[in-house]
């Protein structure tokens, strides 16, 4: 049963579509990355401006998914969006890590994560296989943007600094652990029993 059959209605866009509305906010997240690390390392990390300028962004996350469930998901929304939503957290905590709000050794772990699931992401795509999130990397996800919004918070992060930093540390540990999820994920899908059911 295709998506279209299984949301009992048609959707707006195909599969192929690129120029979606979905995807243009996926592209405002991208754009609006270097504008926050350049706010954030130019202002201070924790001011209004960026607090209000990160809300706004990461409000676009959960509004990009529901237009895509609304109007149809799309092969390169599929790709893009958790792309968008990597290169985001990491800009902005590499640019808290730069001002000293938070430690370079849970953003490199983070990152190791991060950049190794996209990469994941790439060779499945090639083998024709789709890596849906898991519940728990969407919950991962958001504990990453609840930790930075925290951190950009003025009230939080300039007098709480200690809470951002066990946030960010929690945020941590999930991240690997759904790190480890995807392993046995790709474990499968690279040996031959596996790449067949995958």
């Amino acid at each position: 049963m295709s998506a279209r059959q299984a949301s009992g209605r048609s959707s707006t866009f195909g599969p192929s579509a690129l120029a979606t509305p979905a995807n243009a906010l996926t592209l405002v997240r991208l754009l609006a990355t270097p504008v926050l690390v350049a706010l954030i390392v130019v202002t201070g990390p924790a001011t209004w401006l960026v607090a209000s300028l990160w809300l706004g962004v990461a409000l676009t996350d959960g509004l990009d998914g529901f237009l895509a469930r609304r109007q149809g998901a799309t092969t390169s929304g599929a790709f893009l969006d958790p792309l968008a939503d990597k290169i985001l957290v990491l800009g902005v905590l590499a640019a808290l890590a730069s001002t000293g709000e938070v430690g370079w050794l849970p953003v490199a772990l983070i990152a190791v994560r991060e950049i190794t699931m996209s990469g994941f992401r790439v060779v499945a795509g090639r083998r024709g296989v789709s890596v849906p999130a898991r519940p728990t990397a969407k919950l991962k996800t958001l504990l990453q943007d609840v930790t930075v919004g925290m951190a950009v918070l003025p009230p939080v992060g300039l007098h709480q600094v200690g809470v951002v930093r066990d946030l960010l540390w929690a945020a941590v540990v999930l991240t690997v652990y759904t790190g480890l999820e995807y392993a046995l994920d790709a474990r499968r899908l690279f040996t031959p029993a596996g790449s067949a059911s995958a």
